[in-house]
């Protein structure tokens, strides 16, 4: 059984880095054909994908996020790490990690983790 729990600060100041761990059990995350994902969910919206990192170490990122996200990853601690920079207000969200197998649907998810941007 395949296990994702975050972790990192729940409250983070405008302009400063939101940075996120995701840690697995269960499986290793360089397993082929496994991507490792970021989601995360504002207040009242919906599921909005943020970027994910392959097995290979290889990442993708949404558009819309792309110049503020890095997805990195140890191996050694089977863990992937999200930084976003610059925050602000909007970036307050619910953050997932999860598990998709190429071309196919998340299959495992983390709890969530609330992160809240304020001074």
């Amino acid at each position: 059984q395949v296990q994702l729990q975050e972790s990192g600060p729940g409250l983070v100041k405008p302009s400063q880095t939101l940075s996120l761990a995701c840690t697995v059990s269960g499986g290793s995350i360089t397993t082929n054909y496994y991507y490792w994902s970021w989601i995360r969910q504002p207040p009242g919206k919906g599921l909005e994908w943020i970027g994910y990192i392959r097995y290979s170490g290889s990442t993708d990122y949404s558009p819309s996020l792309k110049s503020r996200t890095s997805i990195s990853r140890d191996t050694s601690k089977n863990q992937f790490t999200l930084q976003l920079t610059s925050v602000t207000p909007e970036d307050t969200a619910v953050y997932y990690c999860a598990r998709i197998l190429i071309s196919g649907p998340f299959d495992y998810w983390g709890q969530g983790t609330q992160v809240t941007v304020s001074s």
